[in-house]
């Protein structure tokens, strides 16, 4: 009789990187269920039906791991800011929607927000960064600044800021997380002041 190990068999169905995709997956149910705790690569690599030998060969270590869970939840966050900058219209009412999905997000997915920034690209510096996220707040700061990248910089400064800010305020357990505080504060009316030489129509 020949038997064929259900583990290898399992393994051999992913292809193509399926399987680094389906560890991914795994991860991401892991944070969304324990809130962020420690998260074992042998446990992922049971979930997904493969030996720890396969998950090692697209994460060599759990720093690994974290850093593609974290780039993962950056491309969400950049999606979830694209889709209200497009239902808002775009332009100043569009930068404020994209602050409030920001906070939205956090709240929705906190585990996974707080680790987009202590591991992945978005760690670094998301002024300068080339995810969505990054690339929506240095477009829109651009376009409210009229084209200038120093002031763009003071705006895309001040404007993630705030939203950090506000998102760890109620992470945090300091702010009770409220919708309408949210349109309050992130609001482009309200949130720059107005700059010399600029009417309330022309500042972001």
């Amino acid at each position: 009789m020949i038997t064929v190990s259900t583990s290898n068999a399992v393994e051999r169905t992913y292809h193509h990187g399926d399987l680094r995709a389906a560890l991914i997956e795994a991860g991401l149910r892991h944070l969304e269920a324990s809130g962020g705790s420690d998260i074992s690569l042998r446990a992922l690599a049971r979930e997904a039906g493969v030996s720890p030998t396969a998950v090692y060969r697209h994460f060599p270590d759990k720093r690994a791991l974290l850093a593609a869970l974290a780039d993962e939840g950056v491309a969400q966050l950049g999606a979830a800011q694209a889709a209200a900058l497009e239902a808002a219209g775009g332009g100043p009412a569009g930068f404020a929607a994209t602050g409030r999905a920001y906070v939205r997000f956090a709240l929705a997915q906190p585990a996974l927000f707080r680790l987009a920034f202590t591991h992945g690209e978005m760690a670094e510096n998301p002024l300068v960064g080339h995810d969505q996220a990054s690339r929506l707040l240095q477009q829109n700061t651009l376009e409210l600044a009229g084209g200038d990248p120093a002031r763009a910089r003071t705006l895309a400064l001040q404007a993630w800021s705030v939203a950090h800010g506000l998102a760890m305020l109620m992470l945090d357990g300091r702010l009770s997380p409220s919708d309408s505080l949210i349109d309050a504060v992130l609001d482009t009316k309200t949130l720059f002041a107005r700059q010399p030489g600029k009417s309330s129509d022309a500042s972001p």
